[in-house]
């Protein structure tokens, strides 16, 4: 399966056409890639899709040495490169002129430096997001981008199976990222989609803690949180808590309280329920068993070109779940100075309507 840019670059240019946008930049790499099938990363310099709704027309500037590449996987075939001594704005000017009324930008992305240079080079312009419209494009997946996502999936997995063979008692969390993080490059990915988690012990309480040189030891929750991106552009995140040696009653506990949490918010997903839905029977599970106060965070996010997109799957939001929405479904327990639990698995509300679960890595309790 391959991705249709055409398609989507004409869904956009009739959405900002209808909002009256004649031109709009786009300088998020992720949607320079999800437009173009270009991804790239151009740190300090000028990379921009520019739609040009005047002329029906896409141009897309990119660093002088990212060229070659952009000219061999973009689908849009009018590039414009920029060497490091030329002034990107002074390009852009030249190319789209003077007459532009209304000019589109990701609001979330743009700086206050690159809106006054914008300002300054097109003083007769009004500004306006058009973050929503490229959201909400992006918020429904395809059959073609679930391939992408579930190779993501598949690879994360086959690296956990391996890498909890690696566990022994003291080990560090940052030797285990160093061994988790050279399979995913073994087993096919371009690297990781974020920086590996792994919790151990009482940091396991920490949901985002940074691993260092703690070392493992008998009893221990492990928590590890991780992804890949592949080359194809898609990212995965799971995580799953294991024990090391023998788990204590309270520890088996917390981790089956979590494991129906977990269920609970799957079993809960399909379409034309408000999304807050799933978060709820998630977190009911764990506030009736009276672990409530220690799941202080929403029970998901999207997950696609960037391992944190739309939909935000929390209690109080009333959006519509839809067809083609991809989320992860994530609850947890932490419990500060002792340690916690987060079981996390890729959902996919399938063109039936129903749930689709990407991920497969066992759910119940291991211990290594």
């Amino acid at each position: 399966m391959s991705i249709n840019y055409q398609n989507r670059i004409t869904t956009l240019k009739n959405n900002l056409n209808e909002k009256g946008f004649d031109v709009a930049m786009i300088t998020s790499p992720a949607n320079v890639f999800y437009y173009t099938g270009f991804h790239s990363d151009p740190h300090e310099r000028f990379m921009a899709l520019v739609i040009d709704n005047r002329i029906d027309d896409f141009l897309l500037f990119v660093p002088a040495l990212d060229k070659e590449i952009a000219e061999d996987e973009s689908f849009v075939k009018n590039i414009i490169s920029i060497s490091d001594e030329q002034d990107p704005f002074a390009i852009l000017q030249a190319k789209l002129g003077e007459n532009i009324t209304r000019f589109g930008l990701e609001w979330k992305v743009v700086s206050m430096f690159q809106h006054n240079l914008l300002s300054s080079i097109f003083p007769n312009a009004t500004y306006g997001d058009i973050q929503p419209i490229i959201h909400s494009q992006r918020l429904n997946k395809s059959r073609s981008e679930i391939v992408y996502l579930q190779e993501a999936v598949d690879i994360i997995e086959k690296v956990l199976a391996e890498g909890i063979k690696k566990v022994r008692i003291g080990m560090t969390e940052a030797e285990l990222v160093a061994e988790l993080e050279y399979l995913m490059k073994k087993f096919g990915a371009a690297g990781p989609s974020f920086s590996t988690i792994v919790l151990s012990g009482e940091k396991s309480a920490l949901p985002h803690g940074m691993p260092g040189q703690r070392h493992f030891k008998q009893g221990d929750f492990l928590l590890i949180d991780f992804g890949v991106i592949t080359s194809n552009g898609y990212c995965s995140d799971t995580t799953r808590t294991f024990i090391i040696g023998e788990a204590s009653e309270k520890q088996k506990e917390i981790y089956d309280i979590v494991l129906q949490s977990n269920q609970a918010g799957i079993n809960a997903v399909k379409a034309g329920v408000p999304l807050k839905t799933f978060d709820i029977a998630a977190r009911n599970v764990i506030q009736q068993s009276g672990y409530g106060d220690y799941f202080n965070n929403r029970v998901g996010h999207g997950l696609g070109i960037e391992v944190h997109e739309e939909p935000s799957v929390h209690q109080n939001n009333e959006q519509l779940a839809d067809k083609g929405l991809l989320f992860t479904i994530e609850p947890g327990i932490y419990i500060p100075n002792y340690g916690g639990v987060r079981i996390e698995d890729e959902v996919y509300i399938n063109e039936n309507g129903g749930a689709e679960v990407l991920t497969s890595f066992p759910r119940e309790l291991q211990l290594l």
